[in-house]
């Protein structure tokens, strides 16, 4: 057990980054709270947080095919995954300051009420059809969770981080919209990246030296 808690930490850790790092994914649930209220924005967080499981699935389900059939296919997926992680770690520390501008046009009428379902897919898409978590997911699980870890706590680890993400999210659609939260968010962005940075070389480096068994 102590050793699944240590894991959970690990893979929290590293996924605190990737949640507070400037995206697509805030910039819309801030778009979607400053144009069409709370409520929208907090159902697309639900969607994003659903989609995030999605990843999380064929992550696991996917790492452990590969696994249990081919060494040779586990070092390719390995070694692109650690390209990736170097590849994000390097553009974080070279990212400059981010500013996220989605306020409405001045004069502009307010938006039609948007529907629950709506509101959800549209969260749901724009991270299901994001091509970066294949390999982050990939690459984190690769890092820290032993390849004898039960799918079973694989997919808790993976419940745990979609409930933090949809936190997350539904307090940026609850506080984060306000012209003061977003000037301090803005200020705070090149920090966080280049900690980002740090951290996702690091764990290129790391995973650079896993073997399969």
């Amino acid at each position: 057990m102590s050793q699944y808690l240590l894991e959970l930490a690990s893979l929290m850790a590293i996924f605190a980054f990737a949640i507070v790092s400037p995206g697509a994914d805030l910039a819309m649930v801030m778009r979607q709270s400053i144009v069409h209220g709370r409520r929208p924005a907090i159902i697309t967080s639900f969607g994003i947080g659903t989609s995030l499981m999605f990843h999380v699935t064929y992550t696991i389900l996917g790492l452990g095919l590969i696994i249990s059939q081919s060494i040779y296919l586990f070092n390719i997926v390995k070694w692109c995954g650690v390209a990736y992680l170097i590849y994000i770690g390097i553009k974080a520390l070279r990212a400059g300051q981010t500013e996220i501008k989605v306020e409405r046009a001045e004069g502009a009428e307010p938006a039609k009420s948007q529907s629950a379902a709506k509101a959800f897919g549209l969260g749901f898409a724009a991270n299901a059809l994001n091509p970066k978590p294949v390999f982050f997911f990939l690459s984190i699980f690769s890092t820290v969770v032993s390849a004898h870890t039960p799918i079973l706590i694989k997919f808790g680890y993976g419940l745990v981080m979609a409930s933090c993400l949809i936190l997350w999210f539904v307090g940026v659609s609850l506080f984060m919209t306000t012209p003061r939260m977003r000037a301090a968010f803005t200020r705070a962005s090149k920090w966080i990246d280049r900690m980002s940075g740090v951290v996702f070389i690091a764990l290129g480096l790391k995973l650079a030296t896993e073997k399969a068994a």
